[in-house]
C-alpha cells in the first residue's frame, strides 16, 4: 500500500506559527478578492468619493475567520483598539474604521449576489485543472430538509 501525500495550499501549523501580517499575506495571495471588491466599485468617476475602504473591509472579514473572531461588534472593536491589527486588514491610517452597520450593508450586497458560488465555481475548477480535486471528491448535497421558522404552541387541555 503505497501513501501519497496530498500538495496543500499551505500548511496549516505552518499559517499558525507565522507572524500575523506573514500568515495574511499567503491567505490573500491564494484567494482573488477581486470579484466581491467589483459589487462595490463606482460606476463612474464623477461624483464624491467613498469614503469606506471596501477592500480592506473585504480582507478583515477573512481575517475575522481567519482569528476567530465571533462577531462583527468585537471585529469593530478590534479595529479600534488595534492599530497594527487595522493596518493588518488593509486599512490606512487616515482611514475611518467602518460600523456594524456598515459591515450588515456590504455582507447583505455580498449575499443578495452570486460572487461567492462563482469563486467557489472558479475555485474547484482551477483545483480539478491542476491535479488537486478529481470527479470522485466532489459531491454536492441535496436533500430536502423542511424549516421552521417559530415554534407552534400546541392546544392546552380543558381542565
Amino acid at each position: 500500500m503505497t501513501i501519497v501525500k496530498q500538495i496543500s495550499l499551505f500548511d496549516i501549523h505552518q499559517l499558525l506559527e507565522m507572524e500575523s501580517s506573514h500568515r495574511y499575506d499567503a491567505i490573500f495571495s491564494v484567494i482573488d478578492i477581486q470579484p466581491i471588491f467589483q459589487l462595490f466599485s463606482k460606476k463612474t468617476l464623477k461624483g464624491a468619493p467613498r469614503e469606506l475602504n471596501y477592500g480592506a473591509m473585504i480582507q478583515s472579514l477573512i481575517i475575522r475567520i481567519v482569528e476567530r473572531i465571533p462577531t462583527i461588534k468585537d471585529l469593530v472593536k478590534r479595529l479600534v483598539h488595534d492599530p497594527l491589527f487595522r493596518f493588518d486588514c488593509g486599512f490606512l491610517v487616515s482611514d475611518v474604521v467602518p460600523s456594524e452597520s456598515s459591515y450588515s450593508r456590504m455582507i447583505q450586497v455580498i449575499s443578495e449576489s452570486d460572487v461567492l458560488e462563482k469563486m467557489n465555481d472558479t475555485l474547484i475548477k482551477t483545483a480539478m485543472l491542476e491535479g488537486f480535486l478529481n470527479d470522485e471528491h466532489v459531491a454536492i448535497d441535496a436533500s430536502h430538509f423542511e424549516a421552521r421558522d417559530a415554534f407552534t404552541p400546541s392546544e392546552k387541555k380543558a381542565p
